[in-house]
């Protein structure tokens, strides 16, 4: 009889289920008590993160080049290198043309910050002094104060952190001398991934997984390709509208809010700020001016850009998109924050391939 009821439990799917779990919570457990072994493997990873999650960045960018020119009959080896030979002739371009006039602005926003905080807090104190302004009272307008000392705090973390981060410099060298190897080979042996992966799926899987596959190369393509034009003609906008108007530092400003906006959504808010720092402290009237651009050029990417270029293929929720943001930053820092979005496209796929896995076998089972 004991037996019996065994051999009932073992088939019960439920009772199957819970033991799955329970293994998996089991493993989970043990592994917390081995932390000393996988510690090494962490920091490898960590190690390792960022230059792999570059050299993918350029592998989606760059792959569609290097298909069209074995489409045309050249060695895929060659046409990596020479690949690499043309990049390397266009950033020798832009080192000749743009990199001095960049220069320049650096060196002299790092000389001119006590007068930047200066000219803050005079145009704080204009402000403060209208006629609007001297209505709310003297103790709710102590705010420019304190507004300037938190400007002038965070620039001083600012400069120091940069000039002080050698570790920083180190960890950069290191990306970028290993980065072009590790996308090397990436290009020329990318594709195979994909074959290994249905080489050890069980056939009766195969159509399944590839067609999952091929969704995730889609996705991911589509977002990083999608992401760096937006941001890209973006920056572009901004950039001929400060000339427009004469702003100071426009082509360091447009550069950084380009890096801001390859976060989504956030990073239009955090790249917006420097730019109108620094046209406030010019007039109010000029920091208008950049809101108004700024507002033109996210209206038009938002409006006729990204829906011809993104398409369908980007169905994320803006809220479920900084969610993943800020989760990602928590957990991984840079690292975590601009690769939050294409994990989670990832992660969106499997789960539903799983899914439907799960209602075609629970159909079987009906049908029998």
């Amino acid at each position: 009889m004991d037996n019996d009821w065994g051999a009932l439990m073992l088939q019960s799917r439920f009772f199957r289920n819970s033991l799955k779990i329970i293994a998996v919570l089991l493993i989970i457990f043990l592994t917390t008590k081995v932390s000393f072994l996988l510690n090494p493997i962490i920091s490898m990873i960590k190690i390792l993160a960022l230059p792999f999650m570059l050299a993918g960045f350029f592998y989606y960018m760059f792959r569609p080049l290097v298909n069209y020119l074995t489409r045309r009959k050249v060695n895929r080896s060659a046409a990596i290198l020479l690949l690499y030979f043309v990049l390397a002739g266009f950033i020798t371009l832009l080192a000749i043309l743009v990199w001095p006039l960049l220069r320049t602005q650096v060196q002299n926003l790092m000389n001119n910050i006590p007068q930047l905080v200066s000219g803050f807090q005079i145009q704080l104190n204009q402000l403060q002094d209208s006629r609007f302004f001297s209505m709310l009272g003297p103790n709710e307008t102590d705010w420019t104060q304190n507004l300037t000392k938190y400007l002038d705090s965070s620039i001083t973390y600012v400069t120091n952190y940069l000039s002080n981060s050698v570790s920083a410099f180190t960890n950069f060298l290191f990306v970028i001398s290993t980065v072009p190897f590790i996308l090397y080979y990436m290009l020329k042996e990318g594709g195979k991934l994909s074959k290994a992966v249905l080489k050890v799926t069980p056939r009766a899987y195969r159509k399944d997984v590839k067609e999952a596959l091929s969704d995730m190369d889609g996705a991911l393509s589509g977002y990083i390709v999608g992401r760096v034009i937006i941001t890209s003609l973006l920056a572009l906008m901004m950039y001929i509208g400060f000339l427009f108007i004469g702003l100071p530092y426009s082509l360091l400003l447009a550069v950084v809010s380009l890096f801001f906006n390859l976060i989504p959504y956030i990073g239009q808010f955090l790249g917006a700020i420097p730019c109108l720092i620094v046209g406030f402290i010019d007039s109010p009237t000029t920091a208008i001016w950049v809101l108004v651009i700024i507002l033109v050029a996210q209206q038009i990417e938002g409006n006729l850009l990204a829906p011809h270029i993104y398409g369908k293929r980007l169905d994320v929720h803006p809220l479920t998109t900084v969610v993943l943001v800020l989760v990602g930053g928590d957990l991984l820092g840079i690292v975590g924050i601009l690769a939050a979005l294409p994990i989670y496209l990832v992660a969106k796929i499997i789960v539903v391939l799983l899914y439907r896995l799960f209602l075609a076998e629970k159909v079987e089972e009906f049908v029998e």
